[in-house]
């Protein structure tokens, strides 16, 4: 559920019908500011901050005022792709691979670079953390990163929404270590439960101050500004930071555990994955039943989706296409967060965030998503002994 102070907030800037600047208001932009600067050491000037109605509108918008190749991961978020295909731009895949932990590395940035891309300026969309795979990035990860940035012209689309929901509590931005070639892009939607709320921002170097113009034109003539009553409302709830700590460090804690009860269950059953660091999705592989699976006439990932959907009552993504992923691939996308989250941040707000909380949490207060996963092993397990 949403912070009171954000409910609280909302109710109170209801009367508010204004058309605001197409940037944002002022004190939302500072409060943005003045937070992540707090939380994770990122300084913002507020002319380059742009609020939107959601960081997926901006990204959108992005993509059609670039001039140049865009450089697409995959697996990928579902919407990155016919986001691109939708702008007109030219757009390349980037394979990542499962050894790597599905992770951006240099070499296989500076082979795309070099031997998909055609034209002079690159916009690599670079999710951290990870929508579909929950990987993260250390440091030396990002820091390797660079001189390949670098040395091909790229920009990049650091999409961090889910930055505040690290299971470890440390986050690394590419906005901090490569500020100048790089596009900051978060919101609300994520960490604080308020994806409906439709309130993203990005934040631009003054190096790429061309595309801020551009992306801030293309806004005036689109959306016009986010929703007077969301932003005042957001400002308060980016002012309150200690409260905002403190509930993101609960939900990220619940998160955590449910994201470990759900890797126990697919080692149970034998199933491939990269244990997700953050978010709530983990990517599985279910390639080793494809022999089993072929036996019963299944040879792709809809329909072994489906399969599983009508016999065990689990709802999965298959990568293929949707994650920008061969077809005939039989991975997922796997979301783990269907439980009662009221239940979950009630019962994790009776034990310190200094302890850890009990074996039996995810059974006891995320009980569909615990289930769940219980039927899915039981329903591979089976499968596979039959």
């Amino acid at each position: 559920p949403p912070m009171d102070i954000a409910v609280r907030a909302l109710q109170e800037n209801a009367h508010r019908t204004g058309y605001e600047p197409v940037k944002g208001i002022l004190p939302l932009r500072k409060a943005i500011a003045r937070a992540h600067a707090e939380r994770d050491g990122l300084h913002f000037e507020l002319d380059n901050i742009v609020v939107g109605p959601g960081s997926k509108e901006l990204i959108f918008l992005l993509m059609n005022v670039f001039n140049g190749d865009i450089i697409l991961p995959s697996p990928a978020w579902v919407t990155y792709g016919p986001q691109a295909t939708l702008s007109g731009s030219s757009s390349v895949l980037m394979e990542l691979r499962e050894e790597d932990g599905w992770r951006v590395t240099p070499e296989i940035l500076a082979e795309v670079a070099t031997q998909k891309c055609t034209k002079k300026n690159k916009l690599l969309i670079f999710c951290n953390p990870d929508n579909p795979t929950g990987a993260t990035y250390s440091r030396d990860d990002l820091q390797a990163l660079i001189p390949v940035i670098r040395e091909h012209n790229i920009v990049v689309l650091s999409d961090e929404i889910y930055g505040f929901l690290e299971y470890s509590g440390e986050h690394h931005s590419l906005a901090e270590l490569c500020p100048d070639r790089t596009i900051f892009s978060s919101g609300l939607s994520k960490w604080a439960s308020s994806g409906g709320w439709r309130l993203g921002f990005h934040v631009f170097p003054n190096e790429l101050s061309e595309l801020c113009a551009g992306l801030t034109h293309a806004a005036s003539h689109t959306y016009t500004s986010a929703s007077a009553p969301i932003q005042y409302a957001a400002a308060e709830i980016y002012e309150n930071v200690p409260v905002c700590i403190e509930y993101s460090r609960h939900c990220t804690r619940i998160m955590s555990a449910v994201a470990s009860f759900v890797c126990s269950e697919l080692s149970r059953c034998n199933l491939k994955f990269v244990p997700p660091c953050s978010g709530y999705y983990v990517y599985v592989d279910f390639e080793m039943m494809r022999p089993c699976l072929a036996k019963m006439g299944i040879t792709s990932g809809d329909v072994l989706f489906m399969r599983i959907m009508e016999e065990a009552d689990v709802a999965l993504l298959a990568a293929a296409p949707s994650c920008l992923r061969p077809l005939g691939e039989l991975t997922a996308r796997l979301s783990f967060v269907d439980f009662n989250g009221a239940k979950a941040l009630e019962a994790s707000r009776c034990i310190p965030l200094s302890e850890k909380l009990p074996s039996d949490f995810v059974t006891r207060n995320c009980e569909r998503a615990a289930t769940g996963m219980q039927r899915l092993a039981s329903w591979v397990t089976r499968t596979m002994g039959n």
